[in-house]
């Protein structure tokens, strides 16, 4: 290929990925306006001459051609939170006069995932959010070049340049502080699945306030975030009767958990207390009512539309503050025994 045909081939997004900037900042250098501080602007301008990319008017005309449109990847399965936060983000989105296209994976492998955002960019969208369960849709999106913003909704994931999250480890530590200042020594913990980020964080907040109490973590049990998991965890902790707590990673498997304590006929909070976690809105409505750690998802979506605002505007701002999710305590707590 003759050098010409090297620029000709040369887009403004490999510009982009090579100045460490958005689409919409080299448009801006190319049209010559102002808000591009002098060193982005000359990492733009050496891009464009390295890759010697000659710009199209469709280019030039990027920063004013607005599409109003953002991308959305949510990945595994279509759980409470996950499934919350996305319908929150868009919420968030329309408020703020913005379309949003979703592609939802159960899959995440990097191939698969890749090809999911970047038909996004296709589609002219201004952004692309993702919404990332499993550890694999972080590896996938790692030194992806897509062109415009990447914002990953993620517990975990300090690689990633732009992230939103509540506090999976601190809303654990709440929880099993809670359990620990009853009086509870023998604390189970039912975790979600290995590859979960949420999981990870929460199991992280467990040992850790066992360790500062110097009580001694035994091995977790590994659930897949299904009641029925749940339950057939649950009864093989109704059969260990120094347990006198579990700590249970959602509130879907702390269901599960309750159905086979009570098969097994083991009272809840009386032989053994159960905390869960998200507060999903059936919660207060177990038998006995959950005890449990309330995620707010609706602000979660918020924070993931504020960061996508900001990085359009350019502007320099970190990402929105890390919040803590809330105990709410109800009857499935109590002092053992």
């Amino acid at each position: 290929m003759s050098e010409a045909e090297k620029a000709r081939a040369a887009t403004i997004f490999d510009v982009a990925r090579l100045a460490g900037v958005s689409h919409q900042t080299v448009s801006r250098v190319l049209n010559d306006l102002p808000n591009v501080r002098p060193a982005t602007r000359d990492r733009v301008e050496r891009a464009i001459t390295q890759l010697r990319y000659v710009p199209s008017q469709a280019a030039r005309a990027l920063v004013t051609r607005r599409s109003r449109t953002l991308g959305l990847i949510t990945t595994g399965a279509p759980d409470y939170g996950p499934s919350s936060t996305a319908l929150h983000f868009n919420e968030a989105a329309r408020e703020a006069r913005y379309a949003v296209i979703m592609a939802s994976m159960l899959e995440t492998d990097a191939a698969s995932l890749r090809a999911a955002a970047e038909m996004l960019v296709r589609q002219n969208v201004e952004a692309v959010v993702l919404v990332a369960a499993y550890r694999s849709a972080l590896d996938a999106v790692q030194g992806i070049e897509l062109g415009v913003p990447l914002i990953a909704v993620a517990s975990q994931g300090a690689a990633i340049a732009h992230r939103v999250t509540l506090d999976q480890f601190e809303g654990a530590r709440r929880a099993v502080t809670h359990l620990v200042e009853l009086g509870h020594r023998d604390i189970r913990h039912l975790a979600g699945p290995t590859e979960s980020l949420d999981a990870g964080e929460r199991e992280r907040g467990w040992r850790d306030v066992l360790a500062a109490h110097g009580v001694a973590a035994r091995e977790p049990l590994v659930g897949d975030w299904t009641p029925a998991s749940g339950y057939r965890l649950g009864r093989e902790l109704a059969t260990d009767a120094s347990c006198t707590a579990v700590f249970v990673s959602n509130d879907q498997m702390a269901l599960g958990v309750i159905h086979a304590l009570a098969d097994a006929g083991r009272d809840v909070p009386g032989d053994v207390s159960v905390v869960g976690f998200d507060d999903i809105p059936e919660a207060e409505h177990f038998s006995p009512p959950l005890t449990t750690v309330r995620q707010d998802f609706d602000l979660l979506g918020r924070d993931a539309m504020s960061a996508v605002l900001t990085l359009l505007g350019d502007e320099e701002a970190a990402d929105p503050p890390v919040r803590a999710p809330t105990l709410v305590v109800r009857a499935s707590t109590a002092p053992p025994r």
